[in-house]
């Protein structure tokens, strides 16, 4: 017994030994890892760059018409100084002028030039000494369709860079009355209103990636100065060439001040602004919103919606500012203290200038940093070592304007997208060489036939390396959005040390260099919150409004309960069914929108009308199981095209043909919008959206390779030899794998003058001749020209892999938004035509393409006063009002990504496209097709995909596979009509 027990301890022993060795081994272990990672980590990359030549260009890869590459051509100290307000340009004496008119006298002014969004006017004028100047104007945006307006200078009749172009100039917008409270106690923010007023306006970068405002370099003695309007109308009162600013810091500022009365520094005067008061903005996105998040928003309120702050995602791009009203007790002066958050990028910083009564006061109120910090900062405005600035205000109303600008990142971001632009030239001529996909065990010896490539490869990834140290100067760490330039320069620098690497990872290559463009987008947005401003007398210490362990708990506890209270589906007003007639709306899409439309409803359409709605936010696979049920809406939304026949057919949906003054409605629509709603003579909803395709290109590698943009089928077949010759793309919508989009096969279906049915919608007809040519045609662009069928469009325009091809009109939001760095190298027009000879042997065009979109419809009711008031909604939502104000607020809301396509075709002018882009988007919506809809009709887009899919993939005869589905889709035709009783093409 006492054996075994010793032998036991022996063992235990052992095994406690053999555990504290394995602790000890992994805890070395673990202690090795954090030394290597924190040690072995490079602190900077400068050893890699420095005494190097970082400003050398390489052949083929520079953008010679960019702003640097502008300024370095002349002398950059050379900023002549000007007397008063500079040189005033005479507006009336212009030498050419188109789209213009002088006024002598415009909302208060004298002598006002009016150019409208197509206008070009030009002066000459006199300059006394030959350097930079900067250009300003006083203008008012008139009434128009609300968004910026644009403007391009031209020196001499020509550009001095790419990006004098394109200038933006804000406009004004306001809360349109008090802030309305609903019957639930939520807070609803009042619709946005435009202000129409004079400003000064500097002529200046609208990324703002140049944070001052641009110079322009003007000879001694005659010049001629251009205006050209990009967008939007606008009058001019003045337009002169003024000196450079000078420095002006914040101790001259003091300088200039001493000595003033002061009767406010020390007296415990705090004005404090709530952020949410904001009287004036420049753009109609900066409402005031609602914060549950934290403990510390004021006012602060888990169980209903408090507007309570300002900012957040709308806020974010350059140039944008909000303003506050303040009255000031005494002369003297003040210190100024921001409640701001910036929890939107880590490793990134934010950036504001301050404007007081519209000036910037000193040079150091340009930057306003706000680092990354989950929670509330309280930030009083002060100088690098904590000193608190003192603002001189005298008695009276004072304004106070926060600008997002970029700062010091500026540059930087500039140098990248720079960047990106020289590795996307280098990506191209080494795709001409390898092509898109080269084969990782070739060695390509790149570096023996186009050494210049590996040269520009070597300097690019020196630069990147630079900007990689810059950026981490600047915001004091390594953020995950520089991590992509880390990894893009450390390719480069492998492929420079080791070509063969080239061909293996050309295509991670394209992929990390989107990434790097993705990432300047980001990096790009300057997002902040503004809780509240507090204006206090100098000296006087504020209360740091801070949240703790114990603020957190309660407010968790809070939002806890209220989650079982607060019923966070319902959206504005909501009225017992009970005791009112109340019309039931239900919206398919989001929270987001389904705000908006409540928001619309409560302050516009229940007014008018008198007609009380609720407003639910479902989803649209929901409706069917509700609608069997007798649970259903009486009005239903942003449905797909196909819902409105579907149950029509099954007798749940009102035919709104019943109404008088249905043809009045229509008249704002295109017939192929609501084509897809029309069954036996009825029409059974009302569209919302239409979007269809155009085709895009890259002007710039066009121009490379030496061809126009096609305008017929003819071109495009005649263009593909020399884009594939040079291991380029032209994007075709495909049935790929992952999508079904089989929309261009319809559209060449039109343009062949065929159609999907029979006029009784019996039988398909994409098996007669017109139909057959189209699908042959359409399928040979994928099997003998090569189009690919799975590819990212956006990712491959950017890069020039694909640097045309047809695509929906949303890509070009898309592109505007994410692809800066590709700017003005793109277009969009109409798609390629079919053409054919008519009988007298004339070219007649076919431009037929094919539309979708979504609608709203009506659930059939046996009750006349709500189907009433239910097409007195439908009415209403469609009508170019409502669509506009939709819009606009969408746009508002999620950005320009997101515009509104709306279907009515008097709203859709009025949104925030371009000129250029609206003549091209009417021009194309004039030839619209829209897709039929019948009993059955699902069969015929489900087999006309296998279709594709099949020739593409198995390579089966295209003919003779379309006429084998055309039966099967047939069959299905016939079984379905008959289930719903109607005639067949056997009766």
């Amino acid at each position: 017994m006492r054996k075994n027990t010793e032998t036991t301890e022996k063992q235990a022993k052992k095994k406690t030994t053999r555990t504290i060795i394995i602790v000890a081994a992994v805890v070395a272990a673990l202690a090795l890892i954090i030394f290597l990672m924190k040690h072995g980590e490079e602190k900077n990359y400068k050893y890699k760059y420095e005494g190097y030549d970082l400003t050398a260009d390489v052949k083929g890869t520079e953008r010679e018409d960019s702003y640097t590459k502008y300024l370095a051509k002349h002398d950059v100290n050379a900023e002549p100084r000007l007397s008063g307000n500079g040189i005033e340009i005479d507006l009336g004496n212009y030498v050419s002028g188109e789209g213009v008119k002088f006024v002598e006298s415009f909302e208060g002014r004298n002598n006002v030039l009016y150019t409208d969004n197509e206008s070009m006017v030009t002066w000459k004028v006199n300059v006394p000494e030959s350097g930079f100047y900067n250009l300003q104007m006083d203008y008012f945006a008139t009434q128009s369709r609300g968004v910026a307006v644009e403007r391009g200078i031209y020196i001499n009749g020509a550009l001095p860079f790419a990006d004098a172009g394109n200038m933006l100039f804000t406009r004004i917008w306001k809360d349109g009355g008090e802030k309305r409270v609903d019957n639930q106690g939520n807070e609803i923010r009042p619709t946005q209103v435009e202000v129409f007023d004079w400003q000064t306006g500097y002529f200046r970068d609208d990324m703002g990636y140049i944070t001052e405002p641009y110079k322009f370099w003007l000879e001694a003695g005659e010049q001629t100065i251009g205006l050209e309007a990009v967008n939007e109308p606008v009058a001019i009162s003045s337009l002169r060439i003024v000196s450079v600013e000078d420095e002006h810091s914040y101790d001259m500022y003091c300088a200039e001040n001493a000595g003033k009365k002061d009767n406010a520094s020390g007296k415990d005067i705090i004005n404090k602004i709530q952020g949410e008061e904001s009287t004036l903005r420049s753009e109609a996105s900066l409402y005031a919103k609602y914060d549950r998040a934290s403990s510390t928003t004021q006012p602060y309120s888990v169980m209903n919606t408090i507007l309570n702050y300002i900012g957040g995602d709308p806020w974010s791009t350059s140039s944008q500012w909000i303003e506050w009203e303040t009255e000031i007790p005494e002369d003297g002066f003040y210190n100024i203290t921001v409640k701001g958050r910036q929890n939107y990028a880590r490793g990134q910083v934010s950036v504001r200038s301050l404007y007081i009564d519209g000036v910037i006061p000193f040079d150091e109120a340009k930057i306003i940093e706000f680092d990354y910090d989950n929670d509330w900062q309280v930030k009083t405005l002060s100088d690098e070592n904590g000193e608190a600035y003192k603002f001189y205000l005298t008695k009276g109303k004072h304004t106070i304007r926060l600008e997002a600008t970029l700062g010091k990142a500026g540059a930087i971001l500039e140098e990248l997208e720079d960047s990106v632009f020289r590795l996307n030239q280098i990506y191209r001529r080494v795709l001409i060489y390898t092509g898109a996909t080269p084969d990782k065990y070739r060695d390509y010896n790149i570096d023996q036939y186009y050494p210049e490539i590996i040269e520009a490869m070597d300097i690019e990834s020196r630069r990147l390396f630079k900007i990689i140290d810059d950026t981490v100067e600047y915001t004091g760490q390594k953020a995950d959005k520089i991590g992509t330039a880390v990894t893009v320069a450390s390719q480069l620098e492998r492929f420079v040390e080791k070509p063969f690497k080239i061909s293996s990872e050309f295509v991670s290559f394209r992929d990390n260099i989107t990434s790097m463009g993705t990432a300047i987008l980001s990096m790009s947005e300057t997002k902040l919150d503004v809780d509240y401003i507090v204006v206090s007398s100098a000296g006087d210490e504020i209360e740091k409004d801070k949240t703790n362990i114990f603020k957190k708990l309660a407010h968790g506890v809070r939002s806890f309960i209220a989650s079982f209270i607060v019923d966070y589906d319902a959206v504005g007003d909501v009225y017992d069914e009970k005791t009112d007639k109340i019309l039931k709306i239900w919206v398919t899409t989001g929270r987001d929108q389904g705000t908006i439309i409540k928001t619309m409803i409560d302050d516009a359409f229940t007014p008018q009308t008198g007609i009380k709605v609720n407003v639910e936010i479902v989803n649209a696979d929901a409706l069917l199981g509700a609608v069997v049920a007798g649970q259903g809406p009486d009005v239903v939304l942003s449905i797909a095209n196909g819902f409105p026949v579907n149950y029509a057919l099954r007798n749940g949906a009102v035919d709104l043909t019943e109404f008088d003054d249905l043809d009045e409605v229509l008249e704002e629509f295109y017939p192929s919008a609501y084509e897809p709603y029309k069954f036996n003579g009825g029409i059974y909803g009302l569209p919302e959206t239409q979007t269809y395709n155009l085709l895009f290109y890259r002007k710039d590698v066009l121009e490379e390779l030496g061809l126009e943009v096609p305008n017929t089928w003819d071109d495009v077949i005649g263009m593909l030899p020399t884009i594939q010759g040079n291991n380029m793309e032209f994007c075709i919508p495909a049935a790929s794998s992952s999508t079904a989009d089989v929309s261009l096969y319809y559209t060449l279906l039109y343009q062949m003058g065929g159609g999907l049915y029979d006029k009784d919608g019996m039988t398909t007809t994409v098996n007669n001749e017109q139909g057959v040519n189209a699908f042959e045609m359409y399928t040979r662009l994928f099997n003998d020209y090569g189009s690919p069928t799975e590819y990212d469009f956006i990712s491959r325009f950017r890069s020039g892999l694909m640097p045309i091809g047809i695509s929906n009109y949303a890509t070009y939001n898309t592109l505007v938004v994410s692809a800066p760095e590709i700017r003005g190298l793109w277009d969009f027009t109409l798609i390629p035509a079919m053409a054919s000879e008519d009988e007298n042997g004339n070219t007649v065009l076919n431009r037929s393409v094919h539309s979708d979109g979504v609608c709203c419809m009506m659930i059939q009711s046996d009750d006349q006063e709500i189907k009433n008031m239910g097409w007195e909604f439908m009415k209403w939502w469609v009508g170019s009002e409502s669509q506009v104000r939709f819009g606009r607020e969408m746009e508002a809301l999620l950005g320009s990504s997101a515009r509104y396509a709306t279907a009515n075709v008097n709203a859709f002018v009025q949104l925030s496209w371009s000129a250029h882009a609206i003549d091209v988007l009417s021009e194309q919506r004039k030839t619209t097709v829209g897709m039929r809809e019948v009993a059955g009709g699902y069969y015929l887009s489900r087999h006309v995909t296998n279709a594709v899919r099949k020739v593409i993939n198995a390579k089966e005869d295209p003919r003779e596979t379309i006429l084998d589905y055309a039966i099967t889709i047939d069959e299905e035709l016939t079984k379905k009509r008959k289930e719903f009783g109607l005639p067949t093409a056997e009766d």
